[in-house]
């Protein structure tokens, strides 16, 4: 099995768009909709860090002006809690002056997308995104694996045929 195969999972990913205008969800999803994903929308800020408990996507499409949080309070408090911390976030918001950009970044956004989007970069960086959160899924089973071989060996309830 090859790497990429191994870092693509089973069920499709699980895409949640946060935006407070609804046409704009709808034309984000309409972007995806070919890629296969399991797509989800939140409204608000307050909604977006509920879904994400809740639903627990595998990446979040996230537009920094939002009622009752802004992007940027919702991106810095995915990253507070442990749950949450390594969620991919990709803000795609109508600002693009470099001060956003970076003000983005300092919240901890993975990457930045400025509206109008164009379709064949939001499915590129999704992609791209989804490729590493896989990536890091994989690596940590493997790790845990390691880990529990490790302890039995350690416990001398683990042997190797030879």
């Amino acid at each position: 099995m090859s790497n990429s195969e191994s870092a693509t999972p089973t069920t499709p990913s699980k895409v949640l768009i946060a935006d407070d205008n609804q046409q704009n969800c709808e034309l984000l999803e309409a972007y995806l909709a070919t890629e296969g994903y399991e797509v989800a929308m939140a409204y608000d800020g307050q909604e977006t860090l509920e879904r994400v408990e809740s639903w627990q996507p595998d990446i979040v499409l996230l537009d920094i002006m939002m009622p009752r949080m802004s992007g940027y309070e919702v991106c810095q408090e995915l990253r507070s809690r442990e749950a949450s911390k390594h969620l991919p976030i990709l803000m795609v918001t109508a600002l693009d002056e470099q001060g956003d950009i970076e003000k983005a970044v300092a919240a901890g956004c993975d990457d930045f997308l400025s509206k109008p989007v164009n379709s064949l970069e939001l499915r590129t960086r999704v992609r791209s995104l989804l490729r590493v959160r896989h990536l890091q899924s994989e690596r940590d089973r493997l790790l845990a694996y390691l880990s529990e071989v490790e302890r039995a060996g350690e416990s001398g309830s683990f042997q190797v045929d030879g």
